[in-house]
Parts: C-alpha cells; sequence; structure tokens
C-alpha cells in the first residue's frame, strides 16, 4: 500500500498509530482500533531515530539479536541488508561517518535485517540521488515478497509499479482509497502526480529575503576535510572532502550535487565555517568569526532540521534570531508563505517532517542574510510547500544573497551546479 498526501497530512501518524508508538505524546483524545498480525518493522522519517550504535555492523545486528538469532544467523542477515541497500563500508565503519542519505540506507538495513511480516516506510528514498534510490526501491521489493507493505513518500511515481491499493490523506481524513488506476484518474493538484510539470516557485515578498547586512560570497582552494569520530574503541578518521575548488557568488544560486556520501553537506558546511578544513584555505574564513557575529553574516538551514530549534512554539522559533541580531521580521508574513500559519503556537517538535524543515528555513533566515546555505531543503515537501522553498531560495539570490543548496532534487531551479563525487569534484 502507498500512503500519499500533502506536507502535515497525517502520514506519519498514521504509521506511528500501526506500531502503537503513539502513546502519551498526542495531545488530544485517541479512539479508534488497530488489528495487526506478525512482526512490525518501521523505518523512521528520521534515520537518526533509528541509531543505536557507533559502528553499523552493530547497529543492523541489534534486531536480529533482540530475536535472539544465534550468531551466524544475525551476521549473515547483517551482511546482506548492508549489500541490499548498497552501503559500500565494512561492519565496523562509524555510524557517526555517515551522510544523511547514508543513515537512511542504514536504518533500512535494520529493517530488512528484522524480516518483518509486515514493513511500514516512512519516505525511505527522499534523501538519495536517483540512482541510489532505484537500487534501495529494488532491494525492497525483493525483500518484501508476500509480506506486507505501507510506504510513504512524495516522490511516489517509481513505487506505483510496487504496490495495488493506494490511500491518500487530507488533513487527517481519508479522501481516497482504491487501486492505483482509480488513484491515477483523481485530480489530486497539491500531489506530485506522475507526467505533472514542476511547479512554478513562488514570488516571495522581497521584504522577507532582501539581505540586511553585507553580502559575504566564500571560496573554498583545495579544501581537504577529515571527519575525525571518537568512540571508545579508538579514533577513526574518513576523508570527506580532497582537494575541492569551489566558490559562492552574490547573486546567484550554487547546487552541490553528487551521490549519498559525496561530500555536499561537508563542503557546504566547510563554506559556512561551521567545520575546519584539514587543510586548503578558506576567503574569507567565515570559522574564524565570533559566535555571536555568525549570523550577522549567514543563515544555516541543517539537513536534520530538529538540530536547530530552540524554543518551544513555532512562533518564538522565527523570531529568535532575527531579534538576537536586531533586525525586523514578519513572523506572520513568513508563516503564511510557508504554509506554516495553522501552526504558530504549535511546539517545534509536534510537527511533520516536511513542516520542520520548512520552519528551519523560517528560523535561519528570517534575519535576512547576504549568506544563504541550504542543506537538502526540498525533502519532504508536497508540490505547494516546494513552491515556497524554491520560491524562497530564487527571491533570496534575486535581491542579492550569495545562495549555496546541498540537494538531490533535479527539479529546483539553480544558476550553477558543482557535482561532488567522493568528496571530489566531479
Amino acid at each position: 500500500m502507498l500512503l500519499v498526501g500533502a506536507s502535515g497530512a497525517g502520514k506519519t501518524t498514521v504509521l506511528h498509530a500501526l506500531t502503537g508508538a503513539l502513546g502519551d505524546v498526542i495531545a488530544g483524545d485517541v479512539s479508534g482500533q488497530v488489528a495487526l498480525g506478525g512482526r512490525l518493522g518501521l523505518l523512521p522519517q528520521d534515520p537518526m531515530d533509528a541509531v543505536v550504535a557507533d559502528r553499523i555492523g552493530r547497529d543492523v545486528a541489534f534486531g536480529p539479536e533482540n530475536l535472539g538469532l544465534d550468531r551466524d544467523e544475525t551476521w549473515r542477515r547483517v551482511d546482506a541488508a548492508l549489500a541490499a541497500v548498497r552501503l559500500p563500508y565494512g561492519r565496523l565503519h562509524p555510524t557517526t561517518a555517515l551522510s544523511g542519505g547514508e543513515q537512511q540506507r542504514l536504518a533500512l538495513a535494520g529493517l530488512l535485517a528484522l524480516e518483518p511480516d509486515v514493513m511500514l516506510l516512512d519516505e525511505p528514498t527522499s534523501m538519495l540521488d536517483p540512482v541510489t534510490a532505484a537500487a534501495v526501491r529494488d532491494a525492497v521489493v525483493e525483500v518484501v515478497g508476500d509480506r506486507t507493505m505501507v510506504v510513504v513518500e512524495h516522490r511516489f511515481e517509481p513505487w506505483l509499479e510496487h504496490v495495488q491499493r493506494v490511500v491518500v490523506l487530507d488533513g487527517g481524513a481519508v479522501v481516497h482509497d482504491g487501486s492505483v488506476a482509480s488513484f491515477l484518474a483523481t485530480d489530486l493538484p497539491g500531489l506530485w502526480m506522475p507526467g505533472a510539470p514542476d511547479p512554478t516557485p513562488l514570488d516571495v515578498d522581497a521584504a522577507l529575503v532582501s539581505p540586511g547586512g553585507s553580502v559575504v560570497a566564500p571560496a573554498g582552494e583545495a579544501l581537504v576535510v577529515e571527519l575525525v569520530t571518537r568512540m571508545l574503541r579508538g579514533t577513526q578518521r574518513t576523508r570527506a572532502l580532497d582537494g575541492l575548488d569551489v566558490a559562492t557568488r552574490a547573486g546567484r544560486r550554487l547546487a552541490l550535487v553528487g551521490a549519498s556520501g559525496a561530500g555536499k553537506s561537508t563542503a557546504l558546511a566547510a563554506l559556512a565555517g561551521l567545520v575546519r578544513p584539514s587543510a586548503g584555505s578558506l576567503m574569507p574564513d567565515l570559522g574564524r568569526l565570533r559566535s555571536k557575529d555568525v549570523p550577522g553574516v549567514l543563515g544555516w538551514v541543517p539537513q536534520d532540521p530538529e538540530h536547530s530549534f530552540v524554543t518551544t512554539r513555532v512562533r518564538d522559533e522565527v523570531a529568535t534570531t532575527a531579534q538576537r541580531v536586531g533586525r525586523a521580521v514578519d513572523v506572520d508574513a513568513m508563516l503564511d508563505t510557508l504554509g506554516l500559519a495553522a501552526l504558530a503556537d504549535a511546539h517545534p517538535f509536534r510537527l511533520s517532517g516536511g513542516e520542520q524543515r520548512r520552519l528551519a528555513l523560517a528560523a535561519g533566515l528570517a534575519h535576512r542574510p547576504g549568506l544563504v546555505m541550504l542543506d537538502e531543503p526540498t525533502v519532504g515537501q508536497d508540490r505547494r510547500t516546494w513552491a515556497a522553498v524554491a520560491g524562497w531560495v530564487a527571491a533570496a539570490a534575486r535581491e542579492g544573497a550569495a545562495v549555496a543548496v546541498s540537494t538531490h532534487d533535479d527539479a529546483l531551479p539553480v544558476d550553477d551546479v558543482v557535482v561532488l563525487e567522493r568528496g571530489r569534484r566531479a
């Protein structure tokens, strides 16, 4: 079964209800029944929620060990699952040295190793490049066999040939439940329907994005970044960038693209001064700024939006940085533009994954920085919210900001593209 709907429609909540994981986290009343048979396996929307060990082999082994399987069968399943999701590392590779897309594949490997009767997949390929996504999808379909699968995706077209039923949610209610053919015959403009043209980016008001200070456009020359992972068993170094030359430019949108694990997020963080290069030079080097001076220059939106939240209310989250740097902010206009107006008083951690990404964008850019850096900003968005995010990126560059994004999204309009392969410029 394919479960689809706009951002915030309730898809993840349905999966949590199926696993009995709602508990006391939902405010209000919970009623109804869930009838299940067999063992469940859930792939969460945030892959880091599934990581339990410091090495990928031990992480995948956690489930089979809890099933009481013997050592030989456990490691057979671990190796088979890692191969199925195309993770090109040995069992001892640190989980903290994985990219976001690799973490997603690791979480899926942990699920496959369980061989559950019911597989619940929450956006399993949203952070993967097209080639890897296709390979992972094939691996899932092969493992599913005659098991039950419920998959949630926004870019769902490749899954249609692998499902028999499509359920559409809108505002928490089921608005369609039928075959793939009946689903394709419906008129659902907010969804990424097959054959539909890419949405037109929203025309965002210049007052919301026009840089409130100087515009900085960093350039990196022959950058080398070695990520150091410290664990109980010692220290491991992973070379994430190797001799990379890249530059941002005022008034232009730079896209860092490449396969999962190519070094896109590391390159973005290095340009932002958030990761110290092991070798090479940065001009200007934002890493030399005092922490309190960084927001006056930089707008940073991380790949994991929850890492950026510092308040308990959406409205306060948007206003915080702008207030600290003394820049005016129209919170209501920002929330309305990004489709978050109805959630102004909600707790950031109560939002859906796509809503959290848009909130992180609003909070990270409300102070109208001259340097805008976004890590996978369009993941988890429906057509309407994608248009808002893409429009924000375009408007910031139009008003003179230097913009850089790490992305797998071919539909996102950009001006310059740098393709990375194993930490180098391809």
